[in-house]
Parts: structure tokens; sequence; C-alpha cells
């Protein structure tokens, strides 16, 4: 499904069909004898909402963990290099077919190194703009929640098209800004995006970020959505972990781009 979150994009799973599409190939005598069998089948084998929660608090404390101890070192290359191996097991992640608990685990893991790291790193030059992207991020996902649980916002195929293209035009101004930063066409530590470019009156770093938390926001409700109808079309217990590795993913692209927003005001 091309209009879904890359972490589900190639799970027929989750396609609105049902989760187990292997059912269909199931011979009438086999069918006979599952409804024939004195106890129903085992439902623990199937994805649920609360196994799903539950899996991603485990990946949560262990992000919590790795990013105790990337603050605490406070060691460029070791946060630079869990940033590398993230960006990996990433990538891994997304391209498995079948998801892998051990691997979305591990990514939780060397992300929070990461993301300890370079929040040590903000801190020492911005004092207190690790509180303020925390305290966003947690009200930004909150309320997400909230109005997803409400049914007050629901993922479109309209807007998941608007989405994609604000993603792929985001990430090669991110890509373009990056080859400027590392080439010195800009010496500016935001680079395009410095507080000092006007954008209609504003700092175009901070209507660029707005926009940013905005995209991160409709990403948590894709998560949402396919993590419900994942459960509701009875798809492999297993694919809990993918639900999750959605969920780490944009939460924790969205403290990156509160920390920086909130570093470029502070700027």
């Amino acid at each position: 499904m091309a209009l879904n979150n890359p972490a589900f994009s190639r799970d027929a799973a989750f396609s609105s069909r049902g989760g187990i599409a292997v059912a269909n190939q199931v011979s009438t005598q086999k069918l006979n004898d599952m409804y024939n069998r004195e106890s129903a089948p085992d439902s623990g084998d199937v994805m649920t909402v609360e196994d799903t929660i539950a899996k991603t608090a485990g990946a949560f404390a262990l992000l919590l963990v790795g990013a105790a101890i990337g603050w605490i070192a406070d060691m460029p290359l070791l946060w630079i290099g869990a940033g590398l191996v993230g960006f990996v097991l990433a990538l891994v992640n997304i391209f498995k077919k079948q998801p892998s608990g051990a691997l979305v685990l591990a990514y939780s893991a060397v992300e929070g190194v990461f993301v300890g790291g370079i929040s040590r790193f903000y801190e020492t030059q911005f004092n207190g703009v690790v509180t303020q992207a925390v305290i966003a991020t947690l009200v930004v996902v909150g309320v997400t929640l909230a109005l997803f649980a409400s049914g007050k916002i629901r993922a479109s195929k309209k807007a998941t098209k608007v989405f994609l293209i604000a993603m792929v035009g985001y990430m090669v101004f991110a890509l373009v800004n990056m080859v400027m930063m590392l080439t010195g066409a800009t010496d500016d530590a935001f680079g395009l995006r410095s507080a000092e470019i006007p954008f209609i009156g504003l700092p175009f770093g901070a209507v660029l970020g707005v926009l940013v938390v905005i995209m991160a926001a409709y990403s948590l409700v894709l998560d949402f959505d396919f993590i419900q109808r994942g459960a509701a079309n009875g798809a492999p217990r297993a694919f809990g972990w993918k639900g999750t590795f959605g969920i780490m993913v944009t939460v924790v692209w969205l403290y990156l781009e509160m920390l920086r927003f909130f570093a470029i005001l502070r700027d």
C-alpha cells in the first residue's frame, strides 16, 4: 500500500481484506476441522492493541535507558555512531517482511543513545531546551492520541497523499541543507533553517518547524490507524512489533524536530 506509513508498507496483514490472508488458501476440510474443535483457536497468536501497547512500553523503556547512557557519557563519537547504527537498523526493520522484536528493541536502545547524546549537545548550547522539547513532544503525542481515540481525526487517502508529497519535499530540503552545511556554502549552525532567514515576516526555521511538527503528528495518526486496523483484521501477533516500530520512529523524529525548533527560536 503506497499510501501507508513506510513501517507498514510491505505488510499484507494490515490490508482492509483481513490480517490472516493465508486463510483463503486453507482447504475446506481444514476449515471444517477448525470449526469442529472442542476449543476455540488460540487468540494469543493474534495482534491486539493491548499487546502492542505493552511492546511499545518496553521499547520506550529501552529508549530511555539508552538516552541516559548517551547523556551521561557525553561522547560525540558514541552518539554519532549510535545514530548511524540506528539508521541502518531502521532500514532493516522497514524492509524486513517478518517483524522482529529483537531488531525493534535493538533499534530503540541504540536510538536512545543517539537521542541522549544529541540532547546533551543541544542543552550545552541552549540551556533548558531539552525540557521544552520533551514537554512539547509529550503534549503533541497526548493530544494526537486523544483526538484519534475520540474519532475526531482519522487517516484519509487524500490527507495521506498530501503527507507523502510533503515528506518527499522535506527530505529533499533536508538533503540540500546538509550538503550546503558540509560544503561550507552556509556557515550557520542550522543552515537554511537559520532564524535569520525571513519568511512571510517570520524566521524560516520556525515556520518550517511548525509544518514538520504537523507532519509528524499526522504520521502518528497513521501509526495509530494501522495498529487499530491490524488488530481488527486479526493480523498475526508478531505484527505488533511493526506497530511499535512505527510509533518509535515517529516519536523520535518528533522529539528531534522539537529540539531543533526550540533551539532555532532560542538562537
